[in-house]
């Protein structure tokens, strides 16, 4: 494990030369300004393009043992469609990531509402949040992107002006870091994560994927989701991935458990909380591909797109259940009404930081 003081001083040094410095280019107009994307690439043959618009990730590609390469993001190829409805396909997550019970929270004795946008709940940041916003980005060296947004007191009925800034770096040892950094006014609260859904065969399901997670414990929920504030032990139960096995071997058990035939839970992970380590595993047997998600944030949501349900999606695939899976590194749901979570609170004078790391192999 690295220690987060280490890896932010490898961020900040970007240490690693680029095949080329970031590309821009126009992407298109909305009533909130101009969008752009930008293009990374490194000299093993991976390539990443975000946009603007919620700072969202649209393609992550890499390639297979055979050396052909493939998007393994779920995604559109139009970029226009990036700025409708869609099921958070790459984006940022904010200003709190995954649920809010009763779209509500007290902080210092003062209890805020929010917007009840899954039921009587609040998710993602409600009806406009970060991922429906525009960033600006700058370079930053020649391997990476920082994207930053400043959420005004209020919005979405958070406290404080929060500054916000995500960076995205590729590396030429095969790995895409993102970097949260955050800093407010005024006390707040503050959950970010990406919402990429992995596919690492770029088509199909990903029930044949091979998954490991460095996880004994989930937060255990209700019915809609949200933690009852306790923690439930995964042993013997289809939610034990401590070894690897297909994501699909015990997804049917999970029928009847107020879920609709997948995953969508969030796993407390082993690790120290800030410590860089390995959260997830997962391995395409067909491609080769694996993927290693390294994060110092506390848990990680997975979810196998249960939702999803005749999405068209890129090069003509329509997306159905189980066609992506997310590792949604973050703290943990509904934290700010369970005080023996780990603390979501941010107050003026304090930096928000966390550091996921995607690493790619063909094997």
């Amino acid at each position: 494990m690295k220690s987060p003081v280490f890896v932010l001083l490898l961020l900040i040094a970007f240490g690693l030369p680029a095949l080329a410095d970031p590309q821009r280019a126009p992407a298109f107009t909305t009533p909130d300004g101009a969008v752009e994307v930008w293009t990374l690439t490194n000299k093993v043959g991976l390539r990443a393009r975000v946009l603007t618009w919620g700072a969202t990730l649209i393609e992550m590609s890499t390639p297979d043992r055979e050396g052909k390469v493939a998007d393994m993001t779920l995604g559109f190829d139009s970029l226009e469609r990036y700025a409708q409805p869609h099921p958070f396909f790459g984006s940022i997550a904010g200003r709190y990531a995954n649920r809010l019970a009763k779209a509500q929270f007290s902080l210092d004795g003062r209890l805020f509402t929010l917007a009840a946008n899954s039921g009587p709940n609040h998710i993602h940041g409600g009806k406009r949040g970060f991922d429906k916003r525009i960033w600006q980005a700058e370079a930053r060296g020649a391997d990476a992107v920082r994207f930053s947004y400043t959420s005004a007191d209020g919005e979405e009925g958070y406290p404080g002006e929060l500054q916000v800034a995500v960076t995205y770096k590729l590396t030429d040892a095969n790995e895409l870091w993102i970097a949260y950094e955050a800093t407010t006014d005024l006390p707040t609260v503050v959950n970010l994560t990406n919402h990429t859904y992995w596919n690492l065969a770029g088509t199909g399901d990903v029930l044949g994927h091979e998954l490991k997670l460095n996880a004994k414990h989930i937060t255990a929920v209700d019915a809609a989701l949200i933690p009852t504030g306790q923690y439930l032990a995964v042993a013997e139960t289809p939610l034990d991935f401590t070894k690897a096995k297909p994501i699909g071997q015990d997804i049917a058990k999970l029928k009847g458990a107020g879920l609709p035939g997948g995953f969508d839970h969030n796993f407390v992970l082993d690790a120290k909380l800030g410590d860089l380590a390995v959260a997830a595993e997962v391995r395409d047997p067909a491609s080769g591909r694996t993927m290693r998600v390294l994060t110092t944030q506390p848990g990680v949501q997975v979810y196998t797109g249960n939702y999803l349900k005749g999405v068209a999606g890129r090069g003509g695939q329509t997306y159905g259940p189980h066609a992506g899976v997310c590792f949604e590194t973050q703290h943990f749901p509904d934290s700010p009404n369970h005080p023996n979570f780990p603390t979501t609170t941010l107050r003026p004078g304090e930096v928000f930081r966390s550091l996921t790391i995607h690493e790619f192999a063909a094997k």
